[in-house]
């Protein structure tokens, strides 16, 4: 089961919710009428960014914090072996930082809070004729729930470095609470987006900015969880688009009925079994294995990344060469690593939620 990031308060949440952030003159129309969409995750790569987990009102300790940036600088590294990486982060944490980061590991001046990229980093969009550009869900702390001071900024001030256009879309999210198939279709939780503390729209007003923002066609909805996690239940911790009208999901053999995520995850797996994507096609759901033991992390939370698959490794061995089995099985020819991400898996989150992609175009 995928653990549930835990709340969190802090004396600066409250300022993080108060302060205005910088604004950019919107583009005058949206990234899909401008003719950008954001590709599938397995599409080839120009790098890959990270964001460096670094202020104390977030961590528990001093302690934690180290672990944390231990098994963070653990994945940009390995992603390193495949991928350019470009990791963000206050000029002050450069020095500490670059005794456990490889040398090729890229550090950027820009300040952050928190280590989910996928969530306040920038998403980037392609118009297929060498054109990139970067389309923004106005990140603010999974609804103001913990400090954004500086990841509220971190996709206008990448988009500003690599002066690439901005497209500041009326919706307020994470990248994490949407996946697209790079060919139209998206799927999503509700309840990552359609609550108060994100959105005040109705469904179809947030569906349609999304699929704005993604230059998609088709939304595929599924209720999700509001309420027992920070995230409401993001579907990269469930299930992923592995290709058009295919689905890679961790699920169970069997609903356990006095487990609300179970019936949750269950209530996906029959919406999506039923769905087709927006050129028609009915899903392909491949399942990923859930451990024999309370694991705090996801095989579904994986990273994809050129010639290169990241995934968590569980305490159950046979889990673990069984999730092998089938994300080798899914792409072909790319290496495998399994990393040990449990402190990542308590907070909440995993591999995928700490990376975020830039497109080769």
């Amino acid at each position: 089961m995928f653990t549930r990031r835990r709340f969190t308060q802090s004396s600066l949440a409250a300022l993080a919710a108060a302060m205005a952030m910088p604004t950019h003159a919107k583009q005058s129309t949206t990234a899909k009428a401008a003719g950008f969409r954001v590709p599938e995750e397995s599409a080839p790569h120009e790098l890959t960014f990270m964001q460096w987990p670094s202020t104390m009102e977030v961590y528990d300790d001093w302690d934690h914090r180290a672990a944390t940036q231990e098994v963070i600088a653990e994945i940009a590294n390995t992603v390193a072996e495949f991928e350019p990486v470009i990791m963000l982060m206050a000029e002050e944490h450069r020095r500490s930082a670059r005794r456990i980061l490889s040398a090729s590991v890229e550090i950027w001046d820009i300040p952050t809070e928190d280590l989910w990229c996928r969530d306040s980093g920038p998403i980037f969009a392609i118009d297929g004729k060498g054109g990139i550009a970067v389309t923004h869900l106005n990140f603010n702390g999974w609804g103001n729930r913990e400090t954004h001071v500086h990841d509220g900024k971190v996709a206008r001030r990448v988009a500003e470095r690599l002066s690439l256009p901005f497209f500041d879309n009326d919706v307020v999210g994470e990248g994490g609470g949407v996946e697209t198939d790079g060919d139209g279709t998206l799927m999503a939780h509700e309840s990552s987006w359609v609550l108060p503390n994100r959105n005040a729209g109705t469904r179809d007003e947030i569906e349609r900015v999304l699929l704005d923002a993604y230059g998609a066609d088709k939304m595929i909805w599924a209720p999700g969880l509001a309420g027992h996690d920070v995230t409401d239940y993001h579907i990269d911790g469930l299930a992923r688009f592995v290709k058009p009208g295919q689905v890679a999901i961790q699920i169970g053999d069997r609903m356990w009925p006095d487990d609300i995520w179970s019936r949750t995850d269950f209530e996906t797996y029959e919406i999506l079994s039923n769905a087709t994507d927006a050129k028609g096609r009915a899903l392909e759901l491949v399942k990923l294995p859930v451990p024999d033991h309370d694991w705090e992390s996801s095989f579904a939370n994986y990273y994809v990344c050129n010639g290169g698959i990241l995934a968590s490794e569980s305490a159950d061995p046979a889990a673990n060469e069984e999730a092998m089995a089938v994300l080798e099985g899914l792409y072909p020819g790319r290496e495998l690593v399994l990393l040990e991400t449990d402190i990542l898996g308590d907070a909440g989150g995993g591999i995928h939620c700490a990376t975020q992609q830039m497109p080769k175009v």
